[in-house]
């Protein structure tokens, strides 16, 4: 059965390399109901089976692609799978845990889900790899970025980095207690211009605002995307802060066969 086109985000033309192909996917779209409408791509939420794998298969449909996209178990933690490992594990019905995913191989998709989270993809100058971080609070300050970018220097050495980022909570709805500023400030004191003060003693914290910090930390300069809000774009995308009960969206990024550039 035919469906409307499925409504994303992607980075605007020249910010990510020729051949890179990225997108973030909205909540809208699919045919889940209730808290999940209606693009929800995960299993783990509590929405109907059967619900999740039409939407996933209108995502692969829409993609053009061969096999479904291969997902990762997230733990808001820092470890790097190459896609290729994680599609030869799904086959094996095996899901490895990991919060990023890499390729230097056309074809394999890199794929995360998120509902407030900042998903980070990432692509050498040349197009050569790729790859997509999943940056919660937590992986975030513990590295999960600079791990994705160690991931695409060891396929690609000396060759620069870009980052293009989907949409996360804004700076104006991520509310956070002390201990969260504190996690960053143990790893960076110049991460203290991310936070300013909220109510009743808490923090508001700069998803976007970090991210580019740790990036330009580790000479990745050249970051777009961003300034989107996933708690006050209510009718655009899901959020986990907001709702509890909710589907998730996927960040994907995939580098084209090259008769597909």
């Amino acid at each position: 059965m035919r469906h409307e086109p499925l409504p994303m985000l992607g980075p605007d033309r020249g910010e990510l390399p020729p051949g890179v192909w990225a997108l973030q996917t909205t909540r809208d779209g699919g045919v889940s109901t209730g808290p999940w409408r209606s693009l929800n791509l995960a299993l783990h939420t509590g929405d109907d089976l059967e619900a999740v794998a039409e939407n996933r298969y209108r995502l692969q449909i829409e993609l053009g692609l061969i096999e479904p996209v291969a997902w990762p178990i997230q733990v808001h933690g820092t470890r790097v799978i190459a896609a290729q490992d994680l599609q030869a594990a799904l086959e094996q019905d095996r899901t490895p845990e990991a919060d990023a995913v890499v390729t230097d191989q056309p074809g394999y998709v890199c794929a995360v889900q998120t509902a407030d989270c900042l998903p980070v993809v990432l692509a050498t100058e040349d197009g050569e790899a790729v790859g997509v971080a999943h940056a919660g609070w937590r992986g975030l300050a513990d590295g999960v970025l600079e791990a994705g970018v160690e991931a695409l220097r060891l396929m690609r050495p000396g060759v620069g980095i870009r980052a293009w980022m989907g949409a996360a909570i804004g700076p104006e709805a991520f509310e956070v207690g002390r201990e969260v500023r504190d996690a960053f400030l143990d790893h960076d004191v110049g991460a203290a211009g991310a936070f300013r003060p909220g109510c009743d003693g808490r923090l508001l914290a700069d998803l976007y605002a970090l991210a580019r910090h740790r990036l330009e930390r580790v000479g990745v300069l050249d970051v777009s995307g961003g300034g989107r809000c996933t708690f006050t774009e209510e009718h655009r995308f899901f959020s986990y802060r907001r709702d509890g009960e909710t589907g998730r969206m996927g960040t994907l990024v995939w580098i084209a066969p090259r008769d597909e550039d």
